[in-house]
């Protein structure tokens, strides 16, 4: 069965190759144009938008460091298991959250199963095991 990459093209094969290189070609223009106008019109929607809040009353500035909403008092108590995996409301000296005891306990397994591995394997390269 002979390779059909090592045989020349006809000139009809040509003329074809290059009319499907051409509307490719076409398509990919049609494609570009089609992106910048899409973009022209996005950035022109956003350029009204900035004109319309320049010429609107800004409003009052929110205070930054405003503490979040108290809970209602009539809230159920959580569940055991939304008390595991829920972030205490309490928070350190930095003001990230604590972690919730669900985390500390994978965090717990995860260095447990990563010592007892490295014993495993220092025993087991030693000949112990």
């Amino acid at each position: 069965m002979a390779d059909q990459n090592s045989t020349p093209l006809t000139d009809e094969e040509r003329a074809e190759l290059e009319a499907l290189r051409a509307e490719k070609a076409a398509r990919e223009e049609a494609e570009r144009a089609r992106k910048e106008r899409a973009e022209l019109e996005a950035l022109r929607a956003e350029s009204k938008k900035a004109e319309q809040a320049e010429s609107a009353p800004a409003p009052a500035p929110q205070p930054k460091n405003q503490a979040p909403a108290p809970r209602p008092a009539d809230h159920e108590p959580r569940t055991f298991g939304q008390r595991m995996v829920m972030t205490p409301e309490e928070t350190d000296d930095d003001g990230i959250p604590k972690m919730p005891p669900a985390q500390k306990i994978i965090i717990l397994i995860v260095m447990v199963c990563f010592i007892g591995g490295g014993i495993y394997i220092w025993l087991s390269n030693s000949g112990l095991i």
